[in-house]
């Protein structure tokens, strides 16, 4: 095919859910893929990066025999191709470690690029394990110019992308594992857009999907045309195939009309490797597929309930088990999960003290009976007694204080994790991101948990995603007095979270403002907070960092999450 005649390339974006080593797995999804995108005329399929290994591999990189089998599979996989072309992002050995991208065609591999910025911030550590590469590559497909990037190289003007409009590429093709948080998506298309306007070449962006441990991946793999419109979006949060027709006459017309390359710096390119591949015929224009963009509060349950999903199914728990107080966040939990695994998969366990209330029982129940999941009664005042009666001789003289409450709170955890054992299910932490923040939890009590859903949900939202539940339901799936009351801990008389804290309406501002923005008192007082208050978070923050360390992980929602994200010493006088 020749460009600039009408002749159309006909594009597959292959968004997978790997799982991370699973390298039979991970083939068996490709080769399907590549069968289904031959079968739909796609003359060139594009996979996420390091689709065969998952993302992030982390420290198995570091073992040669996981070396040795990724090489394997990814050879074995050029075998099977006969028609059409394929890049591939790949683990690539050649006396250092690079997260590549292999172009197949022709049962072989014809050309692998190596990612030059190798991202080493956030949640990434991608210079612990790779080398960068520092050549661009252009393939010529079919008569059209394809330039290959990785994931980060695409977010810079300069040098990738600018070395690729320079050499007058007709489509980018940008191999992706960029995980999500609230809002990241439309953060993402605007920069893709902006690229793809910049080089006067379609952009094909095929990102990964699913959850991995803390990481989500929501998928969206897009198309931009030479213009930066978008013309082709996949599914958020779902495996996807996206088919699409790309006229590469729209980039050559572009750059006549719109010479910006011209203003670039001359630099020295190689010729575009031509691959040798057969074609795959094509009788019908592909149907564009264009899907719609979730509102905030439906991606973030979309996101909330990938990540519970697949942690929970690709680690192999049978299930899971909440405690269900009666509160807001675990009737949230209990929601999600079920959204994520079903009824049948979720237990929930009500564990009355002296000092729950009746309400918080019935709001348990109810909660049990709108969701159709198993509820077991559990009550802890005669563990509790036991507990206290054992330590009555250590404990002989001294007042009662917050020791006792934090017993019942173990005394629950312990009780979830022998069922967890028995059953083998996960035990599903319901803290929030508000308490985890200040140390408003338990050790080894309401923390225990393979899991923490709302981790990086703060309590403010955790309200907002409730009452968006409910509305889609069209009934109060969690219960109006669960969303309602004050919230309390209950763990002695008239017990208030507003006893130990403050407002969570001004609370989640601050934390918001040092975790995620690293704003030090004086700005965060310039935004209208009480400096006492400020202060006071702030040491409450820090104080808890070794308390986090011991928790469970959970799902990344904000741009800065605990874990990954913000590494705080433990051990650490600084504020």
């Amino acid at each position: 095919m020749r460009i600039g005649n009408g002749v159309r390339v006909r594009v597959a974006l292959a968004q997978l859910n790997t799982v991370v080593g699973d390298l039979s797995g991970n083939m068996r999804l490709v080769t399907e893929a590549l069968e289904r995108a031959r079968a739909a005329g796609a003359a060139l399929t594009v996979f996420p990066e390091l689709v065969l290994t998952g993302y992030p591999p982390e420290d198995l990189l570091l073992r040669p025999s996981f070396a040795h089998d990724c090489q394997r599979a990814l050879l074995k996989i050029a075998a099977e191709v006969h028609e059409g072309a394929a890049i591939i992002g790949c683990v690539e050995w050649d006396g250092d470690c690079f997260n590549s991208a292999a172009v197949i065609a022709d049962g072989r591999i014809q050309e692998v690029y190596r990612k030059r910025f190798l991202p080493n911030y956030g949640v990434f550590d991608e210079a612990r394990y790779f080398r960068a590469g520092d050549q661009p590559v252009v393939v010529d497909i079919f008569g059209t110019r394809v330039g290959i990037t990785i994931c980060e190289d695409i977010w810079y003007p300069d040098p990738v992308a600018s070395d690729l409009a320079a050499a007058g590429v007709d489509v980018i093709a940008c191999l992706s594992a960029s995980p999500w948080h609230a809002g990241k998506g439309d953060d993402r298309e605007r920069m893709l857009a902006t690229r793809a306007a910049d080089a006067s070449a379609a952009v094909v962006f095929c990102n990964q999907v699913g959850g991995q441990d803390e990481l989500v991946f929501d998928g969206r793999s897009t198309v931009f045309d030479a213009t930066g419109a978008v013309i082709a979006r996949g599914s958020q949060f779902a495996p996807d195939l996206v088919i699409v027709d790309i006229d590469p006459g729209v980039a050559m017309r572009r750059r006549l009309r719109e010479p910006l390359v011209r203003r670039l710096p001359q630099r020295e390119m190689q010729q575009p490797i031509s691959i040798t591949a057969n074609a795959v015929p094509t009788e019908h224009a592909a149907a564009t597929q264009l899907e719609s963009v979730m509102a905030p509060e439906q991606e973030i349950w979309a996101g909330l309930v990938a990540g519970i999903h697949d942690y929970v199914r690709k680690n192999n728990f049978p299930g899971v088990v909440i405690g269900l107080s009666g509160g807001i966040d675990s009737a949230l939990t209990a929601a999600l999960a079920v959204d994520a695994l079903g009824a049948d998969s979720v237990t929930g366990v009500r564990m009355p003290s002296v000092f729950t209330s009746q309400l918080s029982n019935d709001d348990a129940q109810v909660l049990s009976a709108n969701l159709r999941i198993a509820l077991h009664d559990l009550p802890i005042a005669d563990v509790v007694a036991a507990f206290e009666g054992t330590l009555a001789p250590v404990f002989d003289g001294a007042p009662r204080d917050v020791t006792e409450e934090n017993l019942q709170a173990r005394a629950r955890g312990t009780l979830l994790m022998a069922i967890s054992n028995k059953s083998g299910a996960l035990v599903l932490a319901t803290g929030n991101k508000s308490e985890m923040s200040v140390g408003y939890s338990t050790l080894y009590g309401d923390m225990v948990g393979g899991f923490a859903p709302l981790r990086d949900i703060s309590k403010t939202l955790v309200y907002r995603l409730a009452n968006w539940r409910n509305a889609e339901a069209g009934t109060d799936l969690i219960p109006a007095s669960s969303i309602t009351r004050p919230p309390t801990a209950e763990l002695r008389p008239e017990q208030l979270d507003t006893d130990s804290l403050p407002d969570y309406s001004e609370l989640d501002p601050i934390i918001e403002g040092y975790v995620e923005h690293d704003l030090d008192v004086e700005q965060l007082v310039a935004r209208g907070h009480d400096r006492a208050t400020v202060q006071r978070v702030m040491r409450m923050i820090e104080r808890a960092e070794y308390k986090r360390r011991q928790g469970p992980i959970g799902i990344k929602v904000t741009p800065r999450a605990f874990g990954k994200d913000r590494r705080m010493p433990v051990t650490n006088r600084y504020l």
